[in-house]
């Protein structure tokens, strides 16, 4: 693992130091079933909807449970600010960060709920007595990372300019300046070329030509189509809880080339009050732990039913059906720095394809034109992503192609019974059971046209698990499955699966070497304290439709 500088980590101790004391494990008076992460969440509602006396007196009940629990003080600093309590709200700000909340927090808002007090001279005065601390609001974040080429998110206080710079031993290898935006929700994100492949990079940023006092790495990828051996890590199922937090720091010392965010990774589930969907961003992209992180672990995100809709929602057909379809993808394409966002403006979505060497990943949307699973041959993709699947997997000459799914492909893998034609099956509407159709399609498409080497990938179920997925006109497909990264709600371990696990947090990660004679991939469930406790590998002769 590459250690951290000292100026990062001076920047960062106090906050991350305070956060974790809170962190380190739940409140006497919690319960193992409470839902923390609904607890802000459905008071910011509350706040948006005008209720905010619903909202405050929610606090102060769970305050006697969670005492001096930084992020509640802020919900209650949000309550105040849009009753115009000024005074209030800054009191409860102040409370807050005493206890651990980065002071980004309140900067980043919502800034239309926290908008009085932002107003108020001597609020604005405390804030910048904190510097640029208070300035780089949430990031660094690196997002879409190829053999030649690296983009970085951030959020900042104001508009400003934004310089990335890049060096590579000691020597300058790239500036790039970029604006941060209002419309963007004052994000941006810098993307630079003329990398080498494989090699590593220090990198810095520069707010409005001051330089911020840190400096992060990053590896570019192996080089595209070329043999590799290299580890990623992935998961979803990331409800925001504080003594859970921690498993982004074991994620960090793996020095994953890339992790996967696999949906569920901030749980909104409010479509229509884009104010509550930043907030869960906010909150997540506060985290010390999780800024560690991200500043040096390229991520690639797909969305779930909860940071999508509600729970088990379906976007329909239409692009603009429901009209909250496109806000709720704006506000997904601000909070990440993917390579691309489905098929652009004229075709909103979050699939999208990259390569690391010789293996191809294939990020699926099963919501944005996911039709409801009870009308007669639903499709979860819909008809353009399929094509674009379709067309992709054919052109892939890669050793092994990944299909990641937000929910899972084997049967029954939710559990559960559903109602079809031939009568009652086992297996849930939301995961792949629901659009057996369309799987049949996927699958024999790999068949009709040879596809050799795919492996598939998904999340959605509160737990990691292996299957082995026979048919009958190709070869035996093998699905990884993980989804319990940070949430206390667990699922059931499945008789069907070849091994799970759900007895802490974990998250998976997968070894590709495609150099090896048979190349393989070998995936490895690992606790949130860092104990691998299953693996199973899977050479490429596996998984080829040859004699």
């Amino acid at each position: 693992m590459i250690m951290r500088t000292g100026a990062r980590a001076a920047v960062w101790s106090l906050a991350a130091l305070a956060v974790f004391m809170l962190a380190a494990r739940p409140p006497a008076a919690h319960a193992q079933g409470d839902q923390y992460k609904r607890y802000g969440l459905d008071a910011m509602a509350n706040i948006v909807d005008g209720a905010t006396d619903e909202a405050k007196a929610d606090m102060a009940r769970y305050l006697e449970a969670f005492p001096n629990d930084p992020e509640f003080l802020y919900v209650l600093a949000v309550a105040h600010a849009q009753e115009g309590d000024v005074d209030a709200a800054f009191e409860y700000a102040r409370q807050a960060v005493s206890e651990g909340l980065p002071v980004g927090r309140l900067v980043a808002g919502p800034r239309r709920l926290l908008a009085p007090l932002h107003d108020d001279d001597a609020f604005q005065e405390w804030v910048d007595g904190f510097g640029m601390e208070a300035e780089l609001v949430q990031g660094p974040m690196l997002g879409s990372v190829t053999s030649g080429r690296m983009s970085v998110w951030l959020r900042t206080a104001t508009e400003v300019t934004v310089t990335l710079v890049v060096t590579e031993g000691g020597e300058e290898a790239g500036r790039l300046d970029g604006e941060t935006s209002a419309s963007d929700d004052y994000t941006t994100v810098l993307s630079i070329g003329g990398l080498e492949p494989d090699t590593e990079y220090r990198y810095a940023v520069e707010i409005d030509g001051r330089p911020y006092p840190a400096s992060w790495t990053v590896r570019s990828m192996p080089e595209e189509g070329r043999p590799a051996r290299f580890r990623i890590g992935f998961g979803g199922g990331a409800g925001y809880t504080p003594w859970h937090e921690r498993i982004w720091t074991t994620i960090d010392q793996e020095d994953f080339t890339a992790f996967l965010m696999m949906g569920d990774n901030v749980y909104h589930d409010h479509p229509t009050r884009p104010d509550v969907q930043l907030y869960t961003y906010y909150r997540r992209q506060s985290r010390p732990e999780f800024r560690a992180f991200a500043a040096e672990t390229p991520l690639f995100a797909i969305w779930d039913d909860h940071d999508f809709g509600e729970n088990d929602s379906w976007g329909g057909p239409a692009i603009d059906e429901p009209d909250w379809k496109p806000s709720v993808w704006q506000v997904f394409k601000q909070n990440w720095a993917n390579p691309s966002y489905g098929g652009g403006e004229e075709r909103p979505g979050v699939w999208f394809d990259f390569a690391i060497g010789d293996v191809d990943f294939f990020m699926l949307d099963g919501r944005y034109y996911r039709t409801d699973p009870k009308i007669d041959r639903p499709s979860m993709l819909g008809p353009a992503q399929k094509a674009w699947l379709f067309d992709r997997l054919s052109e892939s000459d890669a050793t092994f192609k990944v299909i990641v799914s937000p929910v899972p492909w084997a049967p029954g893998a939710k559990g559960g019974m559903q109602m079809t034609p031939e009568g009652p099956q086992p297996g849930g509407l939301d995961t792949w059971d629901g659009f057996p159709e369309e799987r049949d399609e996927i699958f024999s498409f790999l068949a009709a046209n040879e596809i050799d080497g795919v492996v598939l990938l998904s999340a959605d179920r509160h737990r990691s698990d292996a299957w082995r997925i026979e048919r009958e006109d190709g070869y035996a497909l093998y699905e990884f499955e993980s989804s319990q990264l940070t949430n206390v709600h667990t699922h059931e371990l499945m008789d069907g699966a070849l091994f799970g696990y759900n007895e802490k947090n974990s998250f998976g990660r997968l070894t590709f070497d495609t150099q090896a004679e048979d190349p393989t991939v070998t995936y490895e469930i690992v606790s949130i304290d860092g104990e691998a406790v299953a693996d199973i590998t899977v050479p490429l002769s596996r998984l080829t439709h040859g004699d």
